[in-house]
């Protein structure tokens, strides 16, 4: 799984024309991993949401209503282990706005019958 972080920048109002351009790079890179059967699912996420915790279950707004940082999205891709997911990330379209790609390995679970 790739979840990719960014950064909320202080005075961010992008022009039509900027997001235009980022989203090409996007589309470019998930057109790579697709046609090297490399990409399987996706989505950016929303801002927003909610955080539940703890023994109450108190709901507050969220998440990371108070940091910088969020987390955008997420792709599921194919990949035979960290080596290969990280080559993978090469391209990644937002490490030149502060992006960051991390790598995690998703466990299968076998639920009981």
């Amino acid at each position: 799984m790739l979840i990719f972080q960014g950064e909320i920048p202080a005075h961010s109002n992008p022009s039509p024309q900027q997001m235009q351009e980022s989203m090409g790079k996007w589309f470019a890179w998930i057109d790579k991993l697709a046609k090297a059967g490399k990409y399987v699912s996706g989505e950016p996420l929303l801002p927003g949401g909610k955080v539940i915790k703890g023994n109450h279950k108190s709901v507050t707004d969220g998440p990371f209503t108070e940091g910088k940082e969020i987390i955008g999205g997420y792709f599921i891709i194919n990949a035979a282990d960290y080596d290969e997911a990280v080559a993978l990330c090469a391209d990644f379209p937002d490490y030149e706005t502060g992006g960051a790609v991390i790598v995690r390995q998703v466990q299968k679970m076998d639920m009981p019958s």
